[in-house]
């Protein structure tokens, strides 16, 4: 390639990457500045499929990123704040409202020459960076990454002339439904390359513009670019949890659906187009395309938002849940957000507590010990985990709620983590609750067993705490009292000293059980309400030894 050929190449792949680091800066500086009222509502408006759809809609036009609504709802079916029905109503706005950059692009940036101003704004928006604190600071980094991607765009639209005079973008596959699928595959390896719809759809905008390609090649582009950019989102949810993996691909499944129907219907969405270009005077070239692309995953949107619920099941038969129930909301793409990370931790742990206290209950019943065992050692592993995860979770300085839900998430695991060593003790020595020497601890314990199971089955701890906490201040009582009983041998049935000091061990260790679980529930009953806690806080019971 000769020194001509580089002077127009560079300049191209120049303008590419200051659109795409634009593009970086844009949707960083937004989501800093309005990132937590996008996530908000998110996890608020979601309510039915079509709220869940016009909330993902609006989330992806201010984000200006798909893939940031993408990997935020990812995290927050993840961590069961959205359902997996609800996030396929968010996944199809977010398809739809992608498409407002193309609308931004052919209508601003390729009508009107900016270039006077995108370098005063590029000298604010840094200036706001550096000098203005908290969401002012985001919002210069906005001001300057939109001004750096529209310097870009103008780079990009010189060099695009010029590439067109060394490649025949002309010869790009056209005519039948294989030519269009080969051109929509070009599009798709150009979006996953260059990790942006928003790019590639750019560039074919541009190269459109100048009249490199022709109509058909471009939607057949844009086709490819719609599905590409579904492929961030899935490479995010390799390794996570079976809800990412299944968001992922109800994200790829809708796009490649609307993709295939956008090219076998082709001739249909371009007449539909020369249409809107007669009767409505829509503008011919970058504005029409700009209207295929949000005709064809409109008409998306209309074929599969009434059936969100089917397809939803559909993808839960197509990737089932397997390995460990108590830490699969346990993603760790979720610790960017720690918000959200620490509602997935809240609620893994009210799932083992729930987990731990069935066992306790089977136990009272004459469960199989060897069973109970076993699922007491994996609990151990599982709250292994949990605690990895929840140490994990980095906090921003002065996040004083966010802290005290960690803090109490901790203090719950040292209580989870001594109720199974107790509950496994118990089962290790072979003690048979059912027995009549242990019908005295049955009633409190009975009652702290069915307050903290209902606590937990309606996520309502706090109305229960008080009275398990008196439950077990009066079962340690009685413990007290039937151990020194059984040690001075005024308990009926004590055959031995050895009988009578084993006897006395489960006393202990119901005594503690007791304890332990009250301090779970407490904190909780905390984690839980972190956010919403009043200043004035209630004293957490007695800690059992």
């Amino acid at each position: 390639m000769d020194s001509s050929s580089l002077a127009i190449l560079f300049p191209f792949l120049g303008g590419l990457g200051m659109f795409l680091i634009g593009m970086m800066l844009l949707t960083d500086g937004l989501m800093s500045f309005g990132g937590h009222t996008i996530k908000q509502a998110l996890a608020r408006f979601t309510g039915t499929p079509a709220k869940a759809f016009a909330s993902g809609t609006l989330a992806t036009a201010v984000a200006q990123s798909s893939t940031a609504t993408t990997v935020t709802l990812i995290g927050f079916v993840s961590a069961g704040l959205v359902s997996f029905p609800q996030a396929i109503g968010v996944l199809l706005g977010a398809s739809l409202g992608n498409t407002a950059t193309g609308w931004i692009v052919a209508g601003l940036g390729l009508k009107v020459n900016l270039g006077f101003y995108t370098m005063p704004m590029i000298g604010l928006g840094a200036l706001m960076k550096l000098l203005a604190r908290g969401r002012w600071a985001g919002l210069g980094l906005a001001l300057a990454g939109f001004g750096v991607m529209f310097a870009g765009l103008a780079a990009l639209q010189e060099g695009m002339r010029g590439l067109a005079s060394i490649f025949d973008l002309a010869s790009l596959p056209v005519g039948g439904v294989r030519e269009r699928l080969a051109t929509m595959t070009i599009g798709l390896v150009l979006t996953a390359l260059l990790q942006s719809s928003t790019a590639a759809i750019a560039a074919t905008l541009t190269a459109l513009h100048a009249q490199a390609i022709n109509f058909d090649q471009a939607a057949a582009l844009v086709v490819g670019a719609a599905i590409g950019t579904t492929l961030t989102g899935a490479l995010v949810a390799i390794a996570g949890t079976v809800h990412a993996k299944r968001t992922a691909l109800a994200y790829v499944l809708f796009n490649l659906i609307a993709g295939l129907v956008a090219i076998a219907l082709l001739p249909v969405f371009l007449a539909a187009i020369e249409w809107l270009e007669v009767h409505v005077r829509l503008e011919a070239g970058a504005m029409s395309l700009a209207a295929f692309h949000t005709l064809f995953i409109a008409v998306g949107v209309v074929l599969l938002l009434p059936f969100a619920h089917p397809f939803a099941r559909l993808v839960e038969r197509l990737l089932p849940a397997r390995g460990e129930v108590l830490t699969e909301r346990l993603d760790h793409s979720m610790l960017a957000i720690p918000a959200v990370a620490l509602e997935a931790s809240q609620r893994s742990l009210e799932a083992i507590a729930a987990h731990l206290l069935a066992l306790y209950d089977g136990m009272l019943s004459g469960a199989d010990v060897d069973d109970t065992g076993r699922r007491l050692a994996q609990a151990g592993q599982v709250l292994d985990a949990v605690y990895d995860f929840v140490s994990r979770i980095e906090l921003a300085a002065g996040d004083e709620a966010g802290s005290a839900q960690r803090v109490a998430q901790l203090h719950a695991i040292d209580h989870l983590l001594r109720l199974r060593t107790r509950l496994d003790e118990l089962a290790r020595a072979r003690v048979d609750l059912s027995e009549p020497a242990y019908e005295w601890a049955m009633p409190n314990t009975r009652l702290i067993l069915d307050l903290a199971r209902q606590g937990l089955a309606l996520a309502d701890l706090g109305q229960q705490v008080p009275q398990i906490a008196r439950e077990a201040q009066a079962l340690e009582a009685l413990s007290h009292r039937m151990r020194h009983g059984a040690l001075a041998g005024a308990l009926p049935g004590a055959q031995s000293p050895a009988q009578a000091l084993t006897r006395t061990d489960a006393f202990r260790w119901l005594e503690r059980i007791g304890g332990h679980v009250s301090r779970i529930c407490h904190y909780l009953s905390e984690g839980r309400g972190a956010k919403q806690r009043a200043a004035t806080r209630r004293r957490p019971p007695p800690s059992p030894a």
